[in-house]
Protein backbone atom coordinates (compact mmCIF):
# COMPACT_ATOMS: atom_id res chain seq x y z
CA UNK A 1 0.00 0.00 0.00
CA UNK A 2 1.38 3.49 -0.85
CA UNK A 3 1.53 5.44 2.59
CA UNK A 4 2.11 8.96 0.89
CA UNK A 5 0.27 11.11 -0.99
CA UNK A 6 1.33 11.78 -4.79
CA UNK A 7 2.69 14.71 -4.26
CA UNK A 8 4.98 13.42 -1.90
CA UNK A 9 3.30 14.91 1.71
CA UNK A 10 2.42 12.48 4.00
CA UNK A 11 -0.92 11.31 3.98
CA UNK A 12 -3.34 11.18 7.44
CA UNK A 13 -2.49 7.10 6.97
CA UNK A 14 1.01 7.44 7.19
CA UNK A 15 0.97 9.35 9.83
CA UNK A 16 -0.53 6.33 11.74
CA UNK A 17 1.18 3.96 10.41
CA UNK A 18 4.52 5.99 11.82
CA UNK A 19 2.69 5.81 15.30
CA UNK A 20 1.95 2.06 15.44
CA UNK A 21 5.14 1.37 17.23
CA UNK A 22 4.30 3.86 19.75
CA UNK A 23 0.74 2.33 20.50
CA UNK A 24 1.76 -1.42 20.48
CA UNK A 25 4.90 -0.58 22.50
CA UNK A 26 6.74 -3.63 22.42
CA UNK A 27 9.21 -3.03 20.18
CA UNK A 28 9.83 0.88 21.29
CA UNK A 29 11.99 1.61 23.90
CA UNK A 30 12.47 -2.15 24.34
CA UNK A 31 13.88 -2.18 27.96
CA UNK A 32 14.02 -4.81 30.60
CA UNK A 33 14.53 -2.13 33.32
CA UNK A 34 17.02 -3.58 36.07
CA UNK A 35 16.12 -1.77 39.38
CA UNK A 36 20.08 -2.39 40.28
CA UNK A 37 21.21 0.78 38.60
CA UNK A 38 18.01 3.13 39.08
CA UNK A 39 14.61 3.36 40.37
CA UNK A 40 11.59 3.51 38.57
CA UNK A 41 11.56 7.18 35.91
CA UNK A 42 9.19 9.80 37.45
CA UNK A 43 5.91 10.60 36.70
CA UNK A 44 3.47 13.04 35.67
CA UNK A 45 1.70 13.87 39.28
CA UNK A 46 -1.68 13.35 36.37
CA UNK A 47 -2.58 11.87 33.69
CA UNK A 48 -2.75 14.86 31.51
CA UNK A 49 -0.82 18.92 32.46
CA UNK A 50 -2.28 21.56 30.89
CA UNK A 51 -0.18 25.16 30.83
CA UNK A 52 -3.09 27.83 32.53
CA UNK A 53 -4.30 30.57 30.26
CA UNK A 54 -5.02 31.32 27.34
CA UNK A 55 -2.66 29.47 24.50
CA UNK A 56 -2.48 30.79 20.99
CA UNK A 57 -2.86 27.49 18.88
CA UNK A 58 -2.27 28.64 15.63
CA UNK A 59 1.26 30.68 16.00
CA UNK A 60 1.83 33.51 13.26
CA UNK A 61 3.85 31.44 10.49
CA UNK A 62 6.02 34.78 9.97
CA UNK A 63 7.77 32.71 13.29
CA UNK A 64 8.30 29.34 11.14
CA UNK A 65 12.38 28.11 10.35
CA UNK A 66 13.38 26.49 6.96
CA UNK A 67 14.34 23.63 7.70
CA UNK A 68 17.37 22.11 8.95
CA UNK A 69 18.30 18.88 10.70
CA UNK A 70 18.37 18.99 14.50
CA UNK A 71 21.66 17.86 16.16
CA UNK A 72 21.16 18.24 19.72
CA UNK A 73 18.38 18.72 22.38
CA UNK A 74 18.45 20.54 25.88
CA UNK A 75 16.14 20.41 28.55
CA UNK A 76 17.75 22.21 31.05
CA UNK A 77 15.22 21.96 33.78
CA UNK A 78 15.91 17.84 33.80
CA UNK A 79 19.48 17.93 32.85
CA UNK A 80 19.21 17.01 29.16
CA UNK A 81 21.88 17.72 26.51
CA UNK A 82 21.47 15.08 24.04
CA UNK A 83 22.59 14.00 20.58
CA UNK A 84 19.88 13.49 17.71
CA UNK A 85 20.08 11.38 15.21
CA UNK A 86 17.22 10.96 12.34
CA UNK A 87 14.64 8.28 12.08
CA UNK A 88 12.56 6.60 9.99
CA UNK A 89 9.05 4.58 9.57
CA UNK A 90 10.27 0.96 9.22
CA UNK A 91 9.06 -1.08 6.58
CA UNK A 92 5.88 -1.98 8.97
CA UNK A 93 4.87 1.00 9.87
CA UNK A 94 6.77 1.15 12.95
CA UNK A 95 9.11 4.29 14.30
CA UNK A 96 12.39 4.08 14.46
CA UNK A 97 14.58 4.83 17.56
CA UNK A 98 17.68 5.26 18.21
CA UNK A 99 19.60 1.67 19.21
CA UNK A 100 19.90 0.25 22.40
CA UNK A 101 23.60 0.48 22.45
CA UNK A 102 22.91 4.28 22.37
CA UNK A 103 19.87 4.76 24.69
CA UNK A 104 21.08 8.41 25.60
CA UNK A 105 20.65 9.78 22.06
CA UNK A 106 17.23 10.88 20.96
CA UNK A 107 15.64 10.08 17.46
CA UNK A 108 13.87 12.57 15.16
CA UNK A 109 11.25 11.49 13.28
CA UNK A 110 12.60 12.74 9.41
CA UNK A 111 9.41 12.28 7.41
CA UNK A 112 8.33 15.02 9.38
CA UNK A 113 9.23 18.97 9.71
CA UNK A 114 12.33 19.50 11.67
CA UNK A 115 12.29 21.40 14.82
CA UNK A 116 10.94 24.94 14.26
CA UNK A 117 9.22 24.54 10.84
CA UNK A 118 5.54 24.96 10.56
CA UNK A 119 3.65 21.00 11.45
CA UNK A 120 5.00 18.81 14.56
CA UNK A 121 8.61 17.79 14.94
CA UNK A 122 8.74 14.65 16.39
CA UNK A 123 11.34 13.64 18.93
CA UNK A 124 11.31 10.14 20.83
CA UNK A 125 13.68 8.74 22.79
CA UNK A 126 14.41 5.74 25.44
CA UNK A 127 13.68 6.00 29.52
CA UNK A 128 16.04 3.14 30.35
CA UNK A 129 17.83 -0.40 28.95
CA UNK A 130 19.38 -3.03 31.06
CA UNK A 131 22.88 -1.36 31.08
CA UNK A 132 21.13 2.38 32.39
CA UNK A 133 18.70 4.94 32.48
CA UNK A 134 18.02 6.45 28.81
CA UNK A 135 17.93 10.24 27.34
CA UNK A 136 14.38 10.61 28.31
CA UNK A 137 14.41 9.17 31.81
CA UNK A 138 13.31 11.90 33.39
CA UNK A 139 10.88 13.46 30.95
CA UNK A 140 8.19 12.46 33.27
CA UNK A 141 9.25 15.26 35.66
CA UNK A 142 8.69 17.80 33.35
CA UNK A 143 6.10 20.68 34.00
CA UNK A 144 4.31 23.26 31.64
CA UNK A 145 5.94 26.21 31.09
CA UNK A 146 9.66 24.85 31.27
CA UNK A 147 11.47 24.88 28.35
CA UNK A 148 13.30 23.22 25.54
CA UNK A 149 16.12 24.06 23.09
CA UNK A 150 16.82 21.98 19.74
CA UNK A 151 20.42 22.47 18.23
CA UNK A 152 19.76 22.68 14.58
CA UNK A 153 22.65 22.43 11.76
CA UNK A 154 21.89 25.98 10.35
CA UNK A 155 23.26 27.67 13.03
CA UNK A 156 19.68 28.10 14.74
CA UNK A 157 18.63 27.35 18.23
CA UNK A 158 14.94 27.65 18.41
CA UNK A 159 13.01 27.06 21.78
CA UNK A 160 9.87 25.96 22.89
CA UNK A 161 7.94 26.41 25.66
CA UNK A 162 5.91 23.09 27.51
CA UNK A 163 2.00 23.28 26.71
CA UNK A 164 1.45 19.98 27.80
CA UNK A 165 2.33 16.79 29.57
CA UNK A 166 0.14 13.30 28.56
CA UNK A 167 0.85 10.18 30.34
CA UNK A 168 -1.40 7.89 28.27
CA UNK A 169 -2.32 4.24 27.52
CA UNK A 170 0.06 2.83 24.81
CA UNK A 171 -3.55 1.17 23.41
CA UNK A 172 -4.96 4.69 23.48
CA UNK A 173 -2.13 6.15 21.89
CA UNK A 174 -3.24 10.29 20.45
CA UNK A 175 -1.72 9.41 17.18
CA UNK A 176 -3.82 12.60 15.19
CA UNK A 177 -2.84 15.14 18.00
CA UNK A 178 1.07 14.17 18.16
CA UNK A 179 1.39 13.45 14.12
CA UNK A 180 -1.50 15.66 12.96
CA UNK A 181 -0.34 18.56 11.21
CA UNK A 182 -0.74 21.63 12.80
CA UNK A 183 -0.45 25.36 11.55
CA UNK A 184 2.38 26.58 13.33
CA UNK A 185 5.90 25.18 14.75
CA UNK A 186 5.50 22.61 17.08
CA UNK A 187 7.37 20.27 18.96
CA UNK A 188 6.28 16.31 20.81
CA UNK A 189 8.87 14.39 22.40
CA UNK A 190 7.82 10.78 23.58
CA UNK A 191 8.80 7.81 25.50
CA UNK A 192 7.84 5.45 27.79
CA UNK A 193 6.18 5.70 31.34
CA UNK A 194 3.93 4.03 33.32
CA UNK A 195 4.07 0.79 35.28
CA UNK A 196 6.52 -1.62 33.82
CA UNK A 197 5.49 -5.36 32.93
CA UNK A 198 7.68 -7.50 33.88
CA UNK A 199 6.13 -10.40 32.44
CA UNK A 200 5.66 -8.71 29.01
CA UNK A 201 9.15 -6.62 29.01
CA UNK A 202 8.09 -2.71 28.59
CA UNK A 203 6.23 -0.04 30.21
CA UNK A 204 2.15 0.25 29.90
CA UNK A 205 2.17 3.79 29.00
CA UNK A 206 3.81 6.40 27.02
CA UNK A 207 4.69 9.95 28.42
CA UNK A 208 4.06 12.87 25.96
CA UNK A 209 5.34 16.35 25.78
CA UNK A 210 3.60 19.15 23.85
CA UNK A 211 5.29 22.39 23.39
CA UNK A 212 5.38 25.33 20.70
CA UNK A 213 7.71 27.15 19.72
CA UNK A 214 9.06 30.79 21.32
CA UNK A 215 9.08 33.78 18.91
CA UNK A 216 11.89 35.43 18.91
CA UNK A 217 14.87 37.09 16.82
CA UNK A 218 17.13 34.58 18.82
CA UNK A 219 14.85 31.80 16.75
CA UNK A 220 15.69 33.72 13.45
CA UNK A 221 17.85 31.92 10.62
CA UNK A 222 21.16 32.66 10.57
CA UNK A 223 20.87 35.56 8.04
CA UNK A 224 17.72 37.28 9.58
CA UNK A 225 19.66 37.44 12.36
CA UNK A 226 22.45 39.40 10.58
CA UNK A 227 20.08 41.64 8.93
CA UNK A 228 18.05 42.31 12.13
Amino acid sequence: MDRRRRDGRPSRTSYRLAAALIATGTAMFVVGLVRDHAGPPPQPPSSDLVLPGPRNAEPAPAIALPRSIPKRIKIPSIKVDAPIRPVATERDGTLGVPPLSRVREVGWWKEGPTPGEDGNSVLVGHVDSKTGPGAFYSLGALRPGRRIEVVRGDGTSPAFRIDRIQRVDKDEFPSDSVYGQQAGPELRLITCGGKFDRKRGHYLDNIIVYATLVPGPRNAAPETRRNS
